[in-house]
């Protein structure tokens, strides 16, 4: 038994073989890949949440050839072993990077997006992934030494409920020029990211640490992996697609931001 519970009554989950089943009997099938859908079933109607398979795709094939790793160094070497919740996992690059450095940790990772988890189990099966919403977390109350969010939607409530008293939130966000080129290739007016304020109800900010590189993207399918896995892809016409299709080769600016939480009371 893990920190896994009931969508439906909060109650802690059991895992059999085939299903993870609570008390009262809600009964939630584990999928053949290995990860099991705690998506409340009101959202049954919708047959794509989150993340979309051309989405999902490109982000893998983009980060598989490690143009983010410097990100993922940094990430792990801010953790240290317990219970880990990556909150948002999309197709697990973070996750899996998480349990090579702490093979032994418990960690569970969660999206919304039945097609990215179903890419991340398939990265590392001794990790628990499900299918959830982060604005409603079927994990425990107080359950988590650690909290990871790479550029993923903030859930304060959540968040807060599922850590520890003083355990650990680390997120993960766009700074101002990252991607910075990519939009001048694309857009006529290109704006740099906003950087809100760091301050979070119920959390003391115990710093940041600014990673930012350039990295040589040499062939289209690149290009267009980077291109796919972002919001931009959704936001631009005929034209300025265009435009990139025509690119031989770019340089891009990686610049994130790593943020480091602590729940306060």
């Amino acid at each position: 038994m893990g920190i896994l519970v009931c969508p439906v009554c909060r109650k802690n989950l059991d895992i059999s073989e085939k299903n993870y089943i609570c008390p009262s009997g809600h009964s939630f099938d584990i999928a053949r890949s290995g990860y099991v859908n705690l998506l409340l079933s009101k959202h049954a109607g919708k047959s794509i949440h989150g993340d979309n398979k051309l989405m999902v795709q490109a982000r893998r094939d983009f980060l598989d050839k490690g143009f983010y790793a410097p990100l993922r160094d940094a990430l792990c070497e801010k953790i240290s072993t317990g219970v880990i919740l990556d909150a948002g996992c999309g197709e697990g690059y973070y996750t899996c990077g998480i349990k090579n450095k702490l093979p032994n940790a418990e960690i569970y990772g969660i999206d919304i997006s039945k097609t990215a988890i179903d890419f991340a189990v398939k990265r590392n099966k001794n990790i628990k992934f499900a299918v959830a919403s982060i604005f409603h977390i079927p994990v425990a109350d107080s359950s988590c030494d650690t909290l990871v969010t790479v550029f993923s939607p903030y859930c304060s409530g959540e968040f807060r409920r599922v850590l520890k008293n003083n355990g650990t939130m680390l997120m993960v966000i766009p700074s101002e020029n990252h991607l910075w080129e990519l939009k001048k290739a694309v857009y006529d007016t290109p704006y740099k990211n906003e950087v809100k304020p760091y301050d979070l109800e119920g959390f003391r900010f115990d710093g940041k640490k600014h990673i930012t590189y350039k990295f040589l993207l040499d062939n289209q399918n690149d290009i267009q992996s980077l291109f796919s896995m972002t919001p931009y892809y959704y936001r631009t016409g005929k034209i300025q697609q265009e435009r990139l299709s025509s690119l031989e080769s770019i340089e891009i600016t990686a610049d994130f931001e790593l943020l480091t939480y602590r729940r306060t009371l």
